[in-house]
C-alpha cells in the first residue's frame, strides 16, 4: 500500500538535502546543522527590507525541515512517506504512537479503504497470441518435385496453427477473485474454443484456494480445485485435482508439487501428475543477480527427459540475457539458444534458435508487451542442415541491429525528449519558484562567505575557487548538445566548516542556494578549489557523498 501512495506523490523538497545531513543523523547533528542555517537565515540579521523578507522566507522552510526532523514520530512519516504523508488526514490517532513500525501499521490501516477502492477498478488482462508458421520449402525442397509446378520458384511460407487466450480478473472482495479466461486454437483447418471461470479465495497468509469451472468445443465441462499452502517459512505446497468429462467418459487428473528453499537463491521442486500423462519431475532453480540456471528430470508417460538451461544476465540498461539449454530424452535431443533484450520501458524482445532431433531447426520469436505475450515459433526445417541453423542465427540479430537503430532507438530517443519536455513544463513553476530561493540564499550568504574565507585564507585552509552544478557535457558525440549548470559557488563555500566540506549522500538539489537547472536528466558537481596553497578539481554524482579535502589528500587531482 505504500507503493501505490508513492506513486500519486510529486514531490521535489528534500529536509535532509537542505540541512545536509546524513538520514541516519542524530539529534545533536540536526541541531547542528538547524543552528548554523539560522544564524545564516535569521532575518533580524538582515536591515534591508526585500533581503529581511527573503531570509524570513528561508528561515521558516529551514524550521519546517528541524520541526519534521526533530520529531521520532514526524520523522519516521516523512521517510516513509514524504511530504505527502504528513498532509494526510487521519493523524490524530497515529500521533499517540510511539515506534516507526506501529506508524507504519496505523498508516496502511488508514491506507486500506482506498487501496480497496483502486483493487475494485483494476482487473489485470493477461493475454497470449501464438502464431505458428511453417517455413519448412525455404530450405526442405527438392527441385524435381517443383520443375512441373508453375510459380515454383517462390517458395511457400504458411500460417498453420494460432492460438488466442485471455484473462481478466475481477476483484469481489479484498480477499475473494473472480478470474475469467477464454482461448481459442486453430490448427490445419481444424479448431475450437473454451472458457473458464475460476474463483479464488485468500484464506489465510498462508495459502488460497481456487475452484475452477470450464467448458469447450474441444473438449467436455471440467471442473477442478487448486489448493496453494505454505508449510514452513521455506516450503510450500500446491495441488491441483480436475475432472474432465467427455465422451469417452470422466478423465480425473491429479498434480501435486512441493518446493523448498535450498539457500538464498535456490529452490528445489518435485512435481508428480497422475491421470492421462502421467509424470515424477524434479528440479532445481538458482537464481542470481547475473545467472538464471535449471536442472530438471522427468519419468513419465510419453515422456522422461533430463534437461539443463542456463541464462546470463547482463547488468546494462536494456536488461540483456543469453541463455542456452540442452534436452535429452526418450524422444531425442534438442538444443536451444538464443537472447532477450528490454527494447521499451514495459516491452522485452526474445529470440530463440531450436535445434534437435528428430525435431529439426526452429526459430522462436517472442514479444512481452506489458502484460501481452505474442509468440511466433517458425518452423525452418526437419532436417539438421547448417545453412538453417545459420540464418536462424544471424538472420534475427542482423534484423534487430537494424531496427535498433533505424526504428527503436530514435522512437526511444524521441519518446525520452518527450517525456522531460513534459516534465519541465509540469515542474516549471516549481523550478521558478526554487531559482528564486536559490537566489535569495545566495544573497543573504554573501557576508557569512566573506567571513569564511578570510578565516580560511589566514590558516592557508579551503578556499571554493568556482563550482558548478548540472548537466556536464563530456561525450565528444554530444557536443551539439546546451550544457546546463549553475554557479554554486558561493553556496559551497558556505558550507565549508574548519577547513572542510562535508556533503551527504542525497540530490544536492536541494542544499541551500542550489536548485535544480535540467529537471530529469542526469546531473554531476565539479569544484575547483585551493587547500593549502594548491589548486584541485573533483567532479562528484548527483547523489554520491562528497568530503574534501580528503583524508589523504596527496594529489593535486581527485577522482
Amino acid at each position: 500500500m505504500a507503493a501505490s501512495f508513492m506513486e500519486d506523490e510529486v514531490d521535489n523538497d528534500d529536509y535532509y538535502s537542505l540541512l545536509n545531513v546524513r538520514r541516519e543523523a542524530t539529534q545533536e547533528e540536526l541541531k547542528a546543522s538547524y543552528r548554523r542555517l539560522c544564524m545564516l537565515y535569521h532575518p533580524d540579521k538582515h536591515r534591508d527590507p526585500e533581503l529581511k523578507k527573503q531570509a524570513e522566507q528561508l528561515f521558516n522552510l529551514v524550521h519546517q525541515a528541524y520541526e519534521v526532523l526533530s520529531d521520532p514520530q514526524s520523522r519516521a512519516i516523512y521517510d516513509i512517506y514524504g511530504k505527502k504523508g504528513l498532509e494526510m488526514e487521519g493523524w490524530e490517532v497515529v500521533e499517540r504512537k510511539r515506534t516507526a513500525a506501529e506508524i507504519r501499521e496505523e498508516f496502511e490501516r488508514l491506507q486500506r479503504e482506498r487501496e480497496e477502492r483502486r483493487l475494485q477498478q483494476r482487473t489485470n488482462p493477461k493475454g497470449t497470441i501464438s502464431v505458428g508458421i511453417d517455413a519448412t520449402e525455404l530450405f526442405d525442397r527438392y527441385d524435381e518435385d517443383f520443375e512441373d509446378i508453375p510459380g515454383s520458384g517462390f517458395p511457400q511460407i504458411e500460417i498453420n496453427r494460432m492460438h488466442i487466450s485471455q484473462s481478466i480478473e475481477a476483484p469481489l472482495t479484498a480477499t475473494d477473485t473472480a478470474i475469467l479466461s477464454g482461448s481459442l486454437s486453430t490448427q490445419n483447418g481444424n479448431g475450437g474454443g473454451s472458457i473458464n471461470l475460476a474463483l479464488r479465495r485468500v484464506t489465510s497468509a498462508k495459502g488460497w484456494g481456487e475452484l475452477e469451472f470450464g467448458a469447450g468445443d474441444l473438449q467436455g465441462p471440467l471442473f477442478g480445485l487448486k489448493i496453494f499452502r505454505n508449510l514452513t517459512p521455506k516450503c510450500f505446497f500446491t495441488t491441483n485435482c480436475a475432472l474432465q468429462f467427455s465422451s469417452r467418459g470422466i478423465r480425473p487428473g491429479l498434480t501435486t508439487m512441493v518446493a523448498r528453499n535450498l539457500d538464498k537463491n535456490t529452490m528445489g521442486y518435485i512435481q508428480w501428475r497422475w491421470g492421462i500423462q502421467s509424470a515424477m519431475n524434479t528440479s532445481i532453480v538458482r537464481d542470481t543477480k547475473n545467472s538464471h540456471f535449471t536442472l530438471a528430470f522427468q519419468l513419465g508417460i510419453p515422456h522422461s527427459f533430463m534437461m539443463v538451461s542456463y541464462q546470463h544476465k547482463f547488468q546494462d540498461e536494456e536488461q540483456t540475457r543469453l541463455k542456452g539449454s540442452i534436452k535429452a530424452g526418450f524422444f531425442g535431443t534438442l538444443v536451444e539458444y538464443g537472447a532477450e533484450r528490454k527494447i521499451s520501458r514495459h516491452s522485452v524482445l526474445g529470440a530463440t534458435v531450436s535445434v534437435g532431433v528428430p525435431q529439426g531447426v526452429s526459430l522462436k520469436i517472442k514479444l512481452n508487451r506489458a502484460s501481452q505475450t505474442y509468440f511466433f515459433p517458425i518452423h525452418l526445417t526437419d532436417q539438421l542442415l547448417p545453412s538453417a541453423v545459420f540464418y536462424a542465427t544471424v538472420g534475427p540479430l542482423v534484423i534487430y541491429v537494424a531496427m535498433h537503430r533505424l526504428i527503436i532507438k530514435p522512437y526511444l530517443r524521441a519518446q525520452k525528449e518527450k517525456e522531460l519536455e513534459k516534465q519541465r513544463e509540469n515542474s516549471a513553476t516549481d523550478v521558478l519558484q526554487k531559482k528564486q530561493e536559490a537566489e535569495a540564499a545566495v544573497r543573504l550568504m554573501q557576508e557569512s562567505v566573506r567571513r569564511i574565507i578570510e578565516a580560511e585564507e589566514a590558516r592557508m585552509g579551503l578556499i571554493i575557487l568556482n563550482a558548478w552544478y548540472g548537466k556536464f557535457v563530456t561525450d565528444n558525440s554530444k557536443r551539439n548538445e546546451r550544457v546546463k549548470v549553475i554557479d554554486v559557488t558561493v553556496p559551497l563555500q558556505c558550507l565549508v566548516k574548519d577547513s572542510k566540506l562535508i556533503l551527504t549522500e542525497a540530490s544536492k538539489s536541494g542544499l541551500p542556494g542550489f536548485y535544480d537547472p535540467c529537471v530529469g536528466e542526469e546531473k554531476s558537481l565539479k569544484i575547483l578549489y585551493q587547500f593549502r596553497g594548491v589548486m584541485h578539481q573533483v567532479m562528484s554524482g548527483d547523489n554520491e557523498p562528497l568530503r574534501i579535502p580528503k583524508q589523504s589528500h596527496k594529489i593535486d587531482t581527485d577522482g
